[in-house]
């Protein structure tokens, strides 16, 4: 395969083939999470507004984990920081299945904040096969990491249809013990990371821009908006899309189905985005995915079919597509060497900050004003970003 114009050493090619296998597993937990979190949430409090609370846990756990498994990737290496990511989504699934097992909805928010945590460690995969490219080489190895989503697209939803009555009258619990198990499976692939501890810091490492003046930065500023926007509205409108589908009388499973087809879409136009990155520019091809973010918003306002449900789902997973990993790309030109940790945790904490919000507030919305409101939002955030990005 090809990844990048320049030379590419084998260490490379072993790295990225380790770190695709890392995000099949590793970004297959999310859509068991976000699949099932609200359905749970439903089994598991009578209150309807907190139904979808599970998956605004594991959305904040993703949101506060940004930042620490910087420092600890910093401190200790990648591969040591993405070992422990693994140890804690073990721990995630079994939480999980435990507190659905014992009726414990309290318990069952533990679980899915704690798959969040390794989910913070997932993320960072895109940025670590960017490290060493240049030019449009970090996009393409962007773009290919980000391809082991199109795999976990098709893991993770499975996993809930064939598990989520493995164990006799405890529906679901089955689907969260998979999701354990996704993290043991990832241990020893993770383990073939080559990826040597950093050196201690130096004056002359410590250089570079503070957190104020990246963000004084348009260039910087506008490439994290672009993210925030992207994966904020796909989280808003994901989390509250299951609970949408069941409510205006479809199955579980077709919500289930519904979610593989929206996770494959975000995934599979990773095998043409760096090349659109190459030819047409990250600027241009982050502006196309806020477009296709709204035309998804306007399907959804078309109709409650099962078609129309499918539909918007796949068109809001490639307007994510294109609009976050060109935003990667925008953010990982729009920092020096010396800013990357600082500037790349800032960018992370941003996105998925957001995304925590965003989730929290679509479950209250979606109980109280229903699944029309929750798309025209779509409309005024996408023009927010998309005059000044063009």
């Amino acid at each position: 395969m090809s990844v990048a114009e320049g030379p590419i050493t084998v260490p490379f090619r072993r790295n990225l083939a380790v770190l695709v296998a890392a995000q099949s597993l590793g970004a297959a937990s999310g859509p068991i999470v976000i699949s099932l979190g609200g359905l749970v949430g439903m089994q598991l409090t009578p209150a309807g507004a907190l139904a979808t609370l599970p998956v605004s846990v594991y959305n904040l756990g993703l949101a506060l984990g940004t930042l620490p498994a910087a420092w600890i990737m910093r401190r200790y290496g990648r591969r040591n920081g993405y070992l422990l990511g693994a140890i804690i989504a073990v721990a995630s699934g079994l939480v999980a299945a435990g507190a659905i097992t014992l009726g414990a909805f309290a318990l069952f928010c533990l679980g899915t904040f704690l798959a969040g945590l390794y989910a913070a460690y997932v993320q960072s995969y895109r940025f670590a096969a960017a490290d060493g490219r240049t030019g449009t080489d970090k996009a393409r190895a962007i773009s290919w990491v980000m391809v082991g989503g199109l795999i976990a697209a098709v893991i993770g939803p499975q996993l809930v249809i064939a598990s989520r009555e493995a164990l006799p009258g405890v529906p679901f619990a089955g689907s969260f013990l998979s999701q354990a198990a996704l993290g043991l499976i990832a241990l020893p692939v993770l383990a073939m990371l080559h990826a040597p501890r950093p050196p201690a810091a130096t004056a002359a490492s410590a250089e570079g821009r503070s957190v104020g003046q990246l963000l004084a930065s348009p260039r910087f500023l506008i490439a994290v908006m672009s993210g925030v926007v992207s994966y904020g509205l796909m989280s808003f409108v994901m989390t509250a899309a299951p609970m949408a589908m069941v409510g205006h009388g479809h199955s579980i499973d077709s919500a289930t189905w519904g979610i593989q087809w929206h996770v494959l879409s975000m995934f599979a136009p990773s095998l043409v985005t760096g090349r659109l990155i190459a030819r047409f520019g990250r600027e241009r091809v982050t502006a196309a995915g806020l477009v296709i973010l709204a035309a998804s918003g306007a399907v959804a306002l078309s109709g409650f079919e099962l078609s129309q449900f499918y539909l918007s789902l796949i068109l809001l997973g490639i307007g994510w597509n294109l609009g976050f990993i060109g935003a990667t790309a925008m953010v990982a030109e729009a920092h020096s060497e010396t800013e990357r940790t600082r500037a790349r945790g800032l960018n992370d904490f941003a996105v998925f900050g957001t995304v925590a919000v965003m989730s929290f507030s679509s479950g209250a919305l979606m109980q109280a004003s229903g699944w029309t409101l929750i798309n025209l939002i779509i409309f005024p955030v996408v023009a927010l970003v998309l005059a000044p990005l063009v």
